[in-house]
């Protein structure tokens, strides 16, 4: 077998488009790799959450990288986000080995009923966000900095279950719930402490998917080879598409996914 005998040029290719989709939107992730890994290439949910949880440390890596030498990371906020999601992540991937969740001999209709619960409420987000911006400039003043950070670290906690067992709502569920709690901030403070925060996430919880048994490495090594050049691409194409169009775009597909999950 040749060095490259392991890849995968389909699962490249859906790597390269995902990749893409992430760089042109901010999200899409989680919420698309994993249910075009389990509908279309019939991957057990498990193995496509913890191989999409370790995907995600890597390439979010990169863009928290950028955002930190432009200093638009509030290390402050991803700080609050990580002590709330990190324990919850940890404890519910112990939970649910205990359980025999994460096997690839297990039951997968509980994970892609979660899987497509969590597509739908992203789905919601990214629909609804600007009204929920509406909301929380008129909660602004309820919020004092205590009680800010207190929610800040249960939505960490929310996000560190939700991530764990599905790989699904960092992006677009994180930045909402930030964008409610910090409307005052810049939004590339925002995006840029939610992508941070999804670094450490997502690699305690692919982790221990790798260690439970439910990564498949040669399947990640594909998608990375493709989703690497796909975020450049989608970058750079970030500013010459409608964000209207791929958010309503990418929100109409995500609640056609998850209610064929979920249902």
């Amino acid at each position: 077998m040749t060095v490259f005998g392991w890849i995968d040029p389909l699962h490249s290719l859906c790597g390269f488009g995902v990749g893409a989709l992430v760089g042109m939107t901010g999200v899409g992730g989680g919420s698309m790799m994993t249910p075009l890994l389990v509908l279309v290439f019939g991957i057990h949910p498990a193995i496509a959450v913890g191989t999409d949880l370790l995907f995600a440390a890597i390439t979010k890596t990169g863009g928290t990288l950028v955002h930190g030498l432009n200093q638009t990371v509030n290390w402050r906020i991803t700080g609050r986000l990580a002590v709330g999601s990190v324990p919850a992540a940890t404890v519910s991937l112990v939970v649910a080995n205990r359980f025999g969740l994460l096997a690839k001999e297990s039951n997968s209709v509980l994970i892609s009923t979660a899987v497509g619960v969590a597509l739908i409420l992203t789905a919601v987000t990214l629909l609804f966000r600007a009204r929920l911006v509406e909301l929380a400039a008129r909660q602004l003043p309820k919020f004092g900095p205590d009680r800010a950070a207190g929610l800040t670290i249960l939505t960490g906690a929310v996000l560190g279950v939700l991530v764990s067992l599905t790989s699904v709502g960092a992006g677009a569920i994180g930045i909402t719930g930030l964008i409610f709690l910090y409307p005052r901030l810049p939004t590339a403070s925002i995006v840029g402490a939610d992508l941070a925060h999804a670094v450490p996430l997502t690699l305690v919880a692919g982790l221990a998917h790798w260690m439970y048994g439910s990564v498949d490495e040669a399947l990640l090594g594909s998608l990375l080879i493709g989703s690497l050049p796909g975020i450049g691409l989608g970058s750079y194409a970030s500013t010459r598409v409608p964000e209207r169009v791929l958010r309503t775009a990418l929100a109409a597909t995500l609640l056609v996914v998850g209610g064929k999950l979920a249902f």
